[in-house]
């Protein structure tokens, strides 16, 4: 008598994802109550790291996933920090409360700022993102009511909040941003949106072919990245309590994302946790050297995309194929039934004709 194949199914996780998932919230649950056991400077660090990994998976979602190679995302970081100004030191708004508003004004500026953009394609696009951050830049240094181009102190705005609730929310919000943009990454790619992103990065031929709407797909990462960056941006000058156009818009905001997420290895939602944690490291450890600091974290960064260049979590998950955010559809080892292969298939195009 024939025996009929074993059916398969369909897993999304991993034994490394379950076991990270408890050590992440145990790690979560210790951090948020941090500011009882930790001292001031412990959390001005911890903050510091996890609006920098926010920015990092912010620009991972658009070049890693999205395949948009933008140098201008410095133009969202110094938009959010002036709503701080407008909203929080003129309105008179709570500056914790700013935060999510920032967002919601950062992601109205990046449609036209898309519309525009979007009409360039590759190299053009990267510098035409550039050649925008400089525009917002040179718009608000000629705006006296914010500063002008010598910028303002941003002290007025958390007047009257106790210094220790003052860093427990700054650290509470750059806990949300930090976790809440990698959590954010991860719920994308396990959607049929995330099955017409990756689509698109390796080829919008190819995905516009199967019924994708490539720039509906470019849309929505451009603007949830701006939506991220305009958030994080009004923490960071929480925490200055000085801004100015030069800082704000500075070229450097883009630098260390792209640093960090080269390291961490691009394309993968753990990178950027990698990439932070080197790039903090090598931060503490050599910024006593003066502008040797500079040079040494560019030659890093120039080796790994030469022999690295899937960057350091990128080259652990391909060798050991180990994985802590899983978003890729297996099949449980067995027998594989023929149908059961096609009506996977199926369902793949599916998503992707629902995602276009």
């Amino acid at each position: 008598m024939r025996a009929h194949p074993e059916p398969c199914h369909i897993e999304r996780g991993t034994r490394a994802s379950r076991a990270g998932a408890i050590v992440g919230l145990l790690l979560l649950a210790a951090l948020v109550a941090m500011p009882w056991w930790g001292g001031r400077a412990g959390q001005r660090l911890a903050t510091e790291f996890f609006y920098t990994l926010a920015l990092a998976q912010m620009w991972n979602l658009l070049a890693g996933y999205g395949g948009l190679l933008s140098v201008g995302q410095q133009a969202f970081v110094g938009l959010g920090g002036y709503a701080l100004v407008v909203l929080g030191l003129h309105a008179g708004l709570n500056p914790f409360l700013v935060v999510p508003l920032a967002g919601l004004v950062t992601g109205l500026l990046a449609i036209p700022t898309a519309a525009v953009v979007f009409r360039l394609r590759g190299a053009y696009f990267a510098v035409g993102t550039w050649v925008v951050a400089e525009v917002f830049r040179l718009l608000i240094a000629n705006t006296a009511a914010v500063g002008g181009g010598s910028g303002l102190s941003v002290t007025q705005t958390v007047k009257g909040i106790p210094a220790w609730w003052r860093d427990a929310y700054t650290l509470w919000t750059a806990l949300a941003l930090g976790a809440g943009a990698t959590l954010l990454v991860y719920w994308l790619l396990r959607s049929r949106h995330g099955l017409a992103l990756t689509a698109v990065r390796d080829s919008e031929t190819a995905a516009a072919s199967v019924g994708v709407s490539v720039l509906r797909v470019k849309w929505l990462v451009f603007i949830l990245s701006a939506i991220g960056c305009g958030m994080t941006g009004a923490l960071i000058y929480i925490t200055k309590l000085r801004i100015s156009p030069d800082a704000a818009f500075s070229l450097d905001w883009t630098v260390t994302m792209f640093f960090v997420v080269v390291i961490g290895g691009i394309g993968t939602i753990e990178g950027p946790l990698v990439g932070t944690l080197v790039y903090f490291a090598l931060r503490e450890t050599l910024s006593d050297y003066g502008s040797g600091y500079m040079i040494a974290l560019g030659s890093v960064a120039v080796a790994f995309m030469l022999w690295i260049p899937r960057g350091i979590w990128g080259t652990i998950a391909a060798r050991y194929d180990l994985h802590f955010f899983p978003v890729q559809r297996r099949i449980r080892p067995g027998a594989v039934a023929l149908p059961a292969s096609r009506g996977l298939l199926h369902r793949l195009r599916t998503a992707l004709l629902r995602a276009g």
